[in-house]
């Protein structure tokens, strides 16, 4: 597979799997993230969707297979940017947190500041820009995640439920910077165990089961018309193994 994908295709994974000590928690799979669209991995507690983003974001390295990125390396920016459930805040002030973040992939000095005040000011953060980020609520620290990940230009997304430890209204606080970020074209990657929000968000499925890729569709079919009894059993809220 060229390393130059299709400008219409932002991931491309072919034959990945994962295994530990022997044990396969991502069975060989492929599929395809295409550029500019949000596509939601769905599937029960223990399924490998974390597994599979960290996979894609570079953080773990596959046992088989492999993952292509529409990776641009250009100055001041990064290709791709990964968020957590639970964010990861340095022990710095909500602005240097993003100032650090610029700092680490290049963005001159002199540039820092005035990027982070514009990454704050695009979401309604500037007002906690000199708060410790570690003092914020959970909801405001995943906002700030999202405005730091903003900042650095990608291309490429990943999300790994990060609403999933929020309230209603943080969670649609959330969705709204989502919804954002894919007009302005970014592509996402994300993860999510609720229903609701992937019918809201979801332009393409993924659908796991333990480790396995079961089902891949757009969001529209996979919802109305699920072509796998497993799909069709976590829809209506049965368990599946």
């Amino acid at each position: 597979m060229p390393d130059n994908l299709n400008p219409a295709v932002a991931l491309s994974v072919s034959g990945l799997s994962f295994a530990i000590s022997g044990t396969e928690l991502i069975h060989p799979m492929d599929f395809e993230v295409k550029s500019g669209r949000r596509l939601v991995v769905l599937g029960p507690n223990g399924a490998g969707k974390s597994l599979l983003l960290r996979l894609g974001h570079g953080l773990l390295q596959p046992s088989s297979g492999q993952v292509h990125r529409n990776d641009r390396h250009l100055p001041g920016r990064r290709a791709h940017a990964m968020l957590f459930q639970t964010p990861v805040m340095l022990r710095r002030s909500v602005l240097d947190n993003v100032t650090h973040a610029l700092a680490a992939i290049g963005v001159p000095a002199a540039q820092l500041r005035g990027r982070a005040v514009e990454a704050l000011n695009r979401f309604g953060l500037m007002g906690l820009a000199e708060r410790p980020a570690r003092l914020l609520s959970g909801g405001e620290q995943q906002r700030l995640a999202i405005a730091r990940a903003w900042a650095l230009r990608p291309d490429l997304l990943f999300l790994d439920e990060p609403t999933a430890a929020l309230d209603p209204s943080a969670t649609r606080l959330i969705e709204a910077m989502l919804a954002d970020l894919h007009a302005e074209g970014v592509t996402l990657m994300m993860s999510t165990h609720d229903l609701g929000q992937a019918r809201r968000l979801a332009d393409d499925i993924l659908f796991l089961a333990s480790g396995s890729l079961v089902e891949a569709s757009e969001a529209e079919r996979f919802f109305n018309d699920p072509q796998t009894a497993q799909a069709r059993a976590f829809i209506a809220g049965d368990l599946v193994w």
